[in-house]
């Protein structure tokens, strides 16, 4: 059984990026991600869930695109989606400022949770460029080469949808333009989400209602972007 045979991963998702399975950089991957579990190490998010984001939004059905940076690294909270945290755990303080935003910008009350798969179902890829973290370690797994994998994403999905919305939030994210073709999408910029740097541009920066405003001009169904009360 080939490599990319083993992972369980959307139709759509699977032919696309079939060939980054059998790549030197996937073989080196996996050995460090087994040697870390075998040196006692926990890592996040668990196994079933590092590809969720592409296994919750099928390709053909991505509308727009989150970047985040690597997933949360405590204890129950990091389920494959940037940002979003698994029920029952207290919404991180990112997450909160963009709540915050959706209320200024579309007047959305923010939900008790922190849980954005209902944002996922509908066609809003919520993509880390590390998709595994050591737990308690910020950026552990960032020179791992998950990087080459997620930058592989962002090309095949730029090039395989007609119209998309790319939020990009930070220095970070930005660092992906490169990868997105400008003449297609729409690429909206602002400082990230984060306690350290929301009051400069994040808040007030309106990326949700511009979304759905571009998202209609192309005759695409606008983002819900309330959550439900319970996931």
């Amino acid at each position: 059984m080939s490599a990319d045979e083993r992972i369980k991963l959307e139709a759509g998702w699977k032919e696309a990026l079939r060939e980054e399975f059998d790549k030197p950089y996937m073989h080196e991957l996996r050995a460090f991600l087994l040697n870390e579990r075998q040196a006692g190490k926990t890592v996040f998010p668990p196994g079933p869930l590092i590809f969720n984001a592409l296994n919750s939004t099928p390709l053909g059905q991505v509308k727009v695109v989150i970047i985040g940076q690597d997933p949360y690294h405590g204890p129950g909270q990091a389920h494959g989606l940037c940002f979003s945290v698994q029920p029952g755990v207290p919404v991180p303080p990112s997450l909160q400022n963009i709540y915050k935003e959706l209320k200024r910008d579309l007047n959305i009350d923010p939900p008790t949770h922190g849980c954005l798969q209902h944002w996922a179902e509908q066609g809003v890829l919520l993509l880390n460029t590390s998709l595994t973290v050591e737990q308690a370690c910020a950026g552990s797994h960032a020179k791992a080469g998950w990087q080459f994998f997620t930058d592989r994403v962002i090309e095949v999905v730029s090039s395989h949808q007609p119209r998309l919305v790319f939020l990009l939030w930070g220095a970070h994210a930005q660092s992906k333009e490169r990868l997105i073709d400008p003449t297609k999408h729409l690429i909206l910029r602002s400082p990230h989400p984060s306690p350290l740097s929301a009051h400069r541009g994040f808040i007030g920066n309106g990326h949700f209602g511009r979304t759905n405003k571009f998202l209609a001009q192309y005759g695409l169904q606008p983002i819900d972007w309330r959550l439900p009360a319970q996931p």
